[in-house]
């Protein structure tokens, strides 16, 4: 596959998301559309083990802690970012962006940005499908702190569709 014309950000970062910024690098003149996903710390949690069936109590989060091998990491963020590329063609920019550190409840933690000259591109379903891919081969481990104790969080999601 060669290299895209079109702008790729992908980072692990202890700095704030910063929207404008990441979006003003992933506009071009011929962007109509963007589509972002952003996911965030949850105060109040309550899980279900899919694998397992079995509904968690819900309960308080105090804050989480983010860890990643930053090379790995993003190495395989420009997979996902290359997937993307082969699947819809039309999009234009990417960014994909992961916190790590100690994030309190309403801080985004990542943020997945897909753009295009049109809505009606598939440029939701490929925001959709960055985030998926994420949580699935990007190694970044999350340890969530509560009043009580604390303990990792093992991601149990798998994308329905490749």
């Amino acid at each position: 596959m060669k290299p895209s014309p079109f702008p790729t950000i992908f980072s692990i970062t202890e700095d704030e998301i910063d929207l404008n910024t990441l979006l003003d690098k992933i506009t071009l003149t011929s962007t109509g559309a963007a589509a972002i996903f952003t996911g965030m710390v949850r105060g109040k949690t309550s899980r279900t083990g899919k694998a397992q069936g079995i509904k968690y109590a819900p309960h308080e989060t105090t804050y989480l802690e983010y860890e990643a091998y930053k090379p790995m990491a993003e190495e395989k963020m420009l997979q996902v970012a290359k997937e993307i590329r082969e699947k819809w063609g039309v999009v234009e920019g990417i960014a994909i962006v992961q916190r790590i550190g100690k994030l309190y409840p309403r801080t985004p933690t990542v943020l997945i940005a897909c753009t295009a000259s049109h809505r009606d591109t598939g440029v939701f379903e490929a925001a959709r499908y960055g985030i998926d891919r994420l949580k699935e081969i990007v190694p970044v481990w999350k340890k969530e702190i509560m009043p009580d104790g604390e303990e990792w969080v093992e991601g149990e999601y798998i994308p329905t569709e490749k």
